[in-house]
């Protein structure tokens, strides 16, 4: 049975007027297209820690038009996935002078959706949307969602998450529970974004986010005398590069403009890779990853939208 091709996304992420920027996950290297109506626009995958990611950027768009897309992965449909029970993913290009219609969240865990998973953690108001959007009803849709932070917890993990860290080592070990390297982030994303319900609405809802404490670990940096803590123990360093590697990949790199894309140090890199080889990014974020650890002032996360 063939390999799917995508193993995230598509995720819908900046989205203006006339452009949007399409984020994946691919199980091999390859060329990423995304199809709107005639029209098609590619990308080459990068490569971080043996995993494959592209971000397609979708320009020439009509103002205020919702259209329908599709995703091929080296030539091969790679989405919508077959007999899908979600409508159409499609791709929603901002209105001038539209009031925007916004919905936002935090602290989103991965956990089933059945009585012992909404007992713990309550019911997961992210695929509530989803289904209720997906659902028979004319709902207003949003313009776009807003995920304020811990998108992913490293430091409180589900029994989904302890199952793939201990097929990797012992739980004993430090940081025992508790996530260590990008392969384990990796899969905490995985685990995040492809319950079936959530990837559609991820897929055809813009996103914008940035990350909290959890996403690296509770309290992070909280006093200097906590960072000093963590950094004297054997095993942080190799967390909090991943985390900020991972972070960059997933969540910051959608996040920008096409414009501030351009001036990006890693993104740069990328789009001026030559050659049929797949650019391996993994020493080149990891560097800046940890150099902003020691001065956070090495790079910019935060960003701002205008909706006006």
């Amino acid at each position: 049975m063939p390999t799917d091709p995508l193993v995230l996304g598509p995720l819908v992420r900046y989205v203006d007027e006339t452009s949007a920027a399409v984020w994946v996950e691919t199980a091999d290297a390859g060329p990423v297209t995304v199809r709107v109506a005639e029209r098609a626009w590619s990308a080459a995958t990068f490569r971080v820690h043996g995993h494959h990611y592209a971000l397609v950027e979708v320009t020439g768009l009509d103002p205020g038009s919702t259209t329908p897309y599709e995703v091929d992965v080296d030539g091969r449909l790679a989405w919508p996935p077959q007999d899908s029970p979600y409508p159409p993913s499609v791709i929603a290009t901002l209105k001038p002078g539209k009031p925007l219609r916004l919905t936002y969240g935090s602290c989103r865990t991965s956990v089933t959706h059945d009585e012992k998973g909404n007992k713990t953690h309550g019911v997961d108001a992210l695929r509530a949307l989803a289904l209720r959007m997906a659902g028979p009803e004319d709902t207003p849709w949003p313009d776009l969602v807003l995920f304020l932070g811990d998108q992913v917890y490293a430091d409180e993990t589900t029994e989904a998450m302890q199952e793939f860290i201990e097929s990797r080592r012992s739980l004993k070990e430090p940081p025992g529970k508790e996530l260590k390297d990008y392969e384990e982030y990796a899969h905490l994303y995985t685990l995040a974004w492809t319950d079936p319900a959530n990837r559609w609405l991820l897929s055809t809802l813009p996103s914008a986010m940035i990350f909290d404490d959890h996403d690296v670990r509770d309290d992070w940096n909280t006093s200097l005398a906590w960072k000093q803590k963590m950094d004297a123990t054997q095993w942080w360093h190799q967390r909090i590069v991943a985390a900020l590697s991972s972070y960059w990949v997933h969540q910051h790199l959608g996040n920008m403009s096409g414009e501030e894309r351009a001036e990006d140090v890693l993104w740069r890199r990328v789009v001026d890779h030559e050659g049929s080889d797949e650019l391996d990014l993994t020493a080149f974020v990891d560097d800046l990853s940890e150099r902003v650890d020691r001065d956070p002032e090495e790079y910019r996360w935060s960003y701002s939208r205008d909706f006006a």
